[in-house]
C-alpha cells in the first residue's frame, strides 16, 4: 500500500518552498550531498542556506554515496531526519547510524534478482529499503517485477524512472513510498507543474485506499 512519496534532488529554495507548503506535501524530501556527478548535487554552503526553512510535514533526507568522515561531520548539524546510503556495507551503516543517530534508508541498486536479495544483509541497520536502478544520477528504470514477491519487515521505497503522470495504481502492491526526481523535471530542472500533478494524483490514490 502506498503511503506517500519522496521528492529527491531538490536544490533551489523556490522548489523547496513550494513542496513543503503544498496542500499534499511529500513525506520525504531528498538532497544530494556528496555526489558531484549529479546535476542535482548541492554543495555545502548552498545546502546550509537551502535547509534553513521550516520543514512543516516533510522529513529531510541526506542522499550520500559511500560517504567519508569529512562529509558526515560537515552535515551532522543540518536538519536531516534520514541518511539515504548507497554503496555502504552493513557494518559501515551501523557505525554511521549509531554515531549520528539518524534513521537509515538503505539504497540498493537493482539489475537482477541477485541484487534484490542483498536486502537480507541490511535487515538490522535499515529503517526503509529503497530499491533503485543502477543509473545513480541518471533516471534509469529496472524491472519492478523483481521485487513483487519480496517480503520485508521494513517499509519499501521504489525509484527508477517513475514519471509524474504514471498510473500510480501500478505501484500499489509493491511499494510503500514512491521516489521521484528526474520524473518531476523538464530540461533537467524541477517543474512545479509536474510536481503539483504528481502530488495531487498521489493524494487521490491514498484517499481511495
Amino acid at each position: 500500500m502506498i503511503k506517500g512519496c519522496k521528492i529527491c534532488g531538490v536544490k533551489d529554495s523556490n522548489t523547496l518552498n513550494y513542496i513543503i507548503n503544498h496542500a499534499h506535501p511529500p513525506k520525504f524530501i531528498g538532497f544530494i550531498c556528496n555526489y558531484p556527478k549529479s546535476s542535482r548535487y548541492v554543495e555545502l554552503n548552498s545546502l546550509n542556506k537551502l535547509l534553513n526553512v521550516k520543514k512543516n510535514k516533510s522529513e529531510f533526507v541526506a542522499v550520500l554515496v559511500k560517504p567519508n568522515n569529512k562529509i558526515l561531520e560537515e552535515i551532522k548539524s543540518l536538519p536531516f531526519d534520514y541518511y539515504q546510503l548507497y554503496d555502504c556495507t552493513p557494518n559501515e551503516i551501523k557505525i554511521i547510524k549509531q554515531k549520528y543517530q539518524k534513521k537509515i534508508i538503505t539504497a540498493l541498486t537493482i539489475k537482477d534478482e541477485t541484487d534484490v536479495l542483498r536486502y537480507k544483509s541490511f535487515v538490522d541497520v535499515t529503517d526503509v529499503y529503497l530499491f533503485d536502478s543502477k543509473g545513480y544520477e541518471k533516471s534509469h528504470s529496472f524491472d519492478h517485477n523483481l521485487i513483487k514477491n519480496v517480503k520485508l519487515n521494513k517499509e519499501l521505497m521504489l525509484a527508477g524512472n517513475i514519471k509524474f503522470d504514471d498510473n500510480l495504481k501500478n505501484y500499489e502492491k509493491i511499494s510503500n513510498y514512491l521516489d521521484l526526481s528526474g520524473g518531476l523535471e523538464t530540461s533537467g530542472l524541477k517543474d512545479i507543474s509536474k510536481i503539483n500533478i504528481f502530488l495531487n494524483n498521489l493524494n487521490e490514490l491514498i484517499n481511495e485506499t
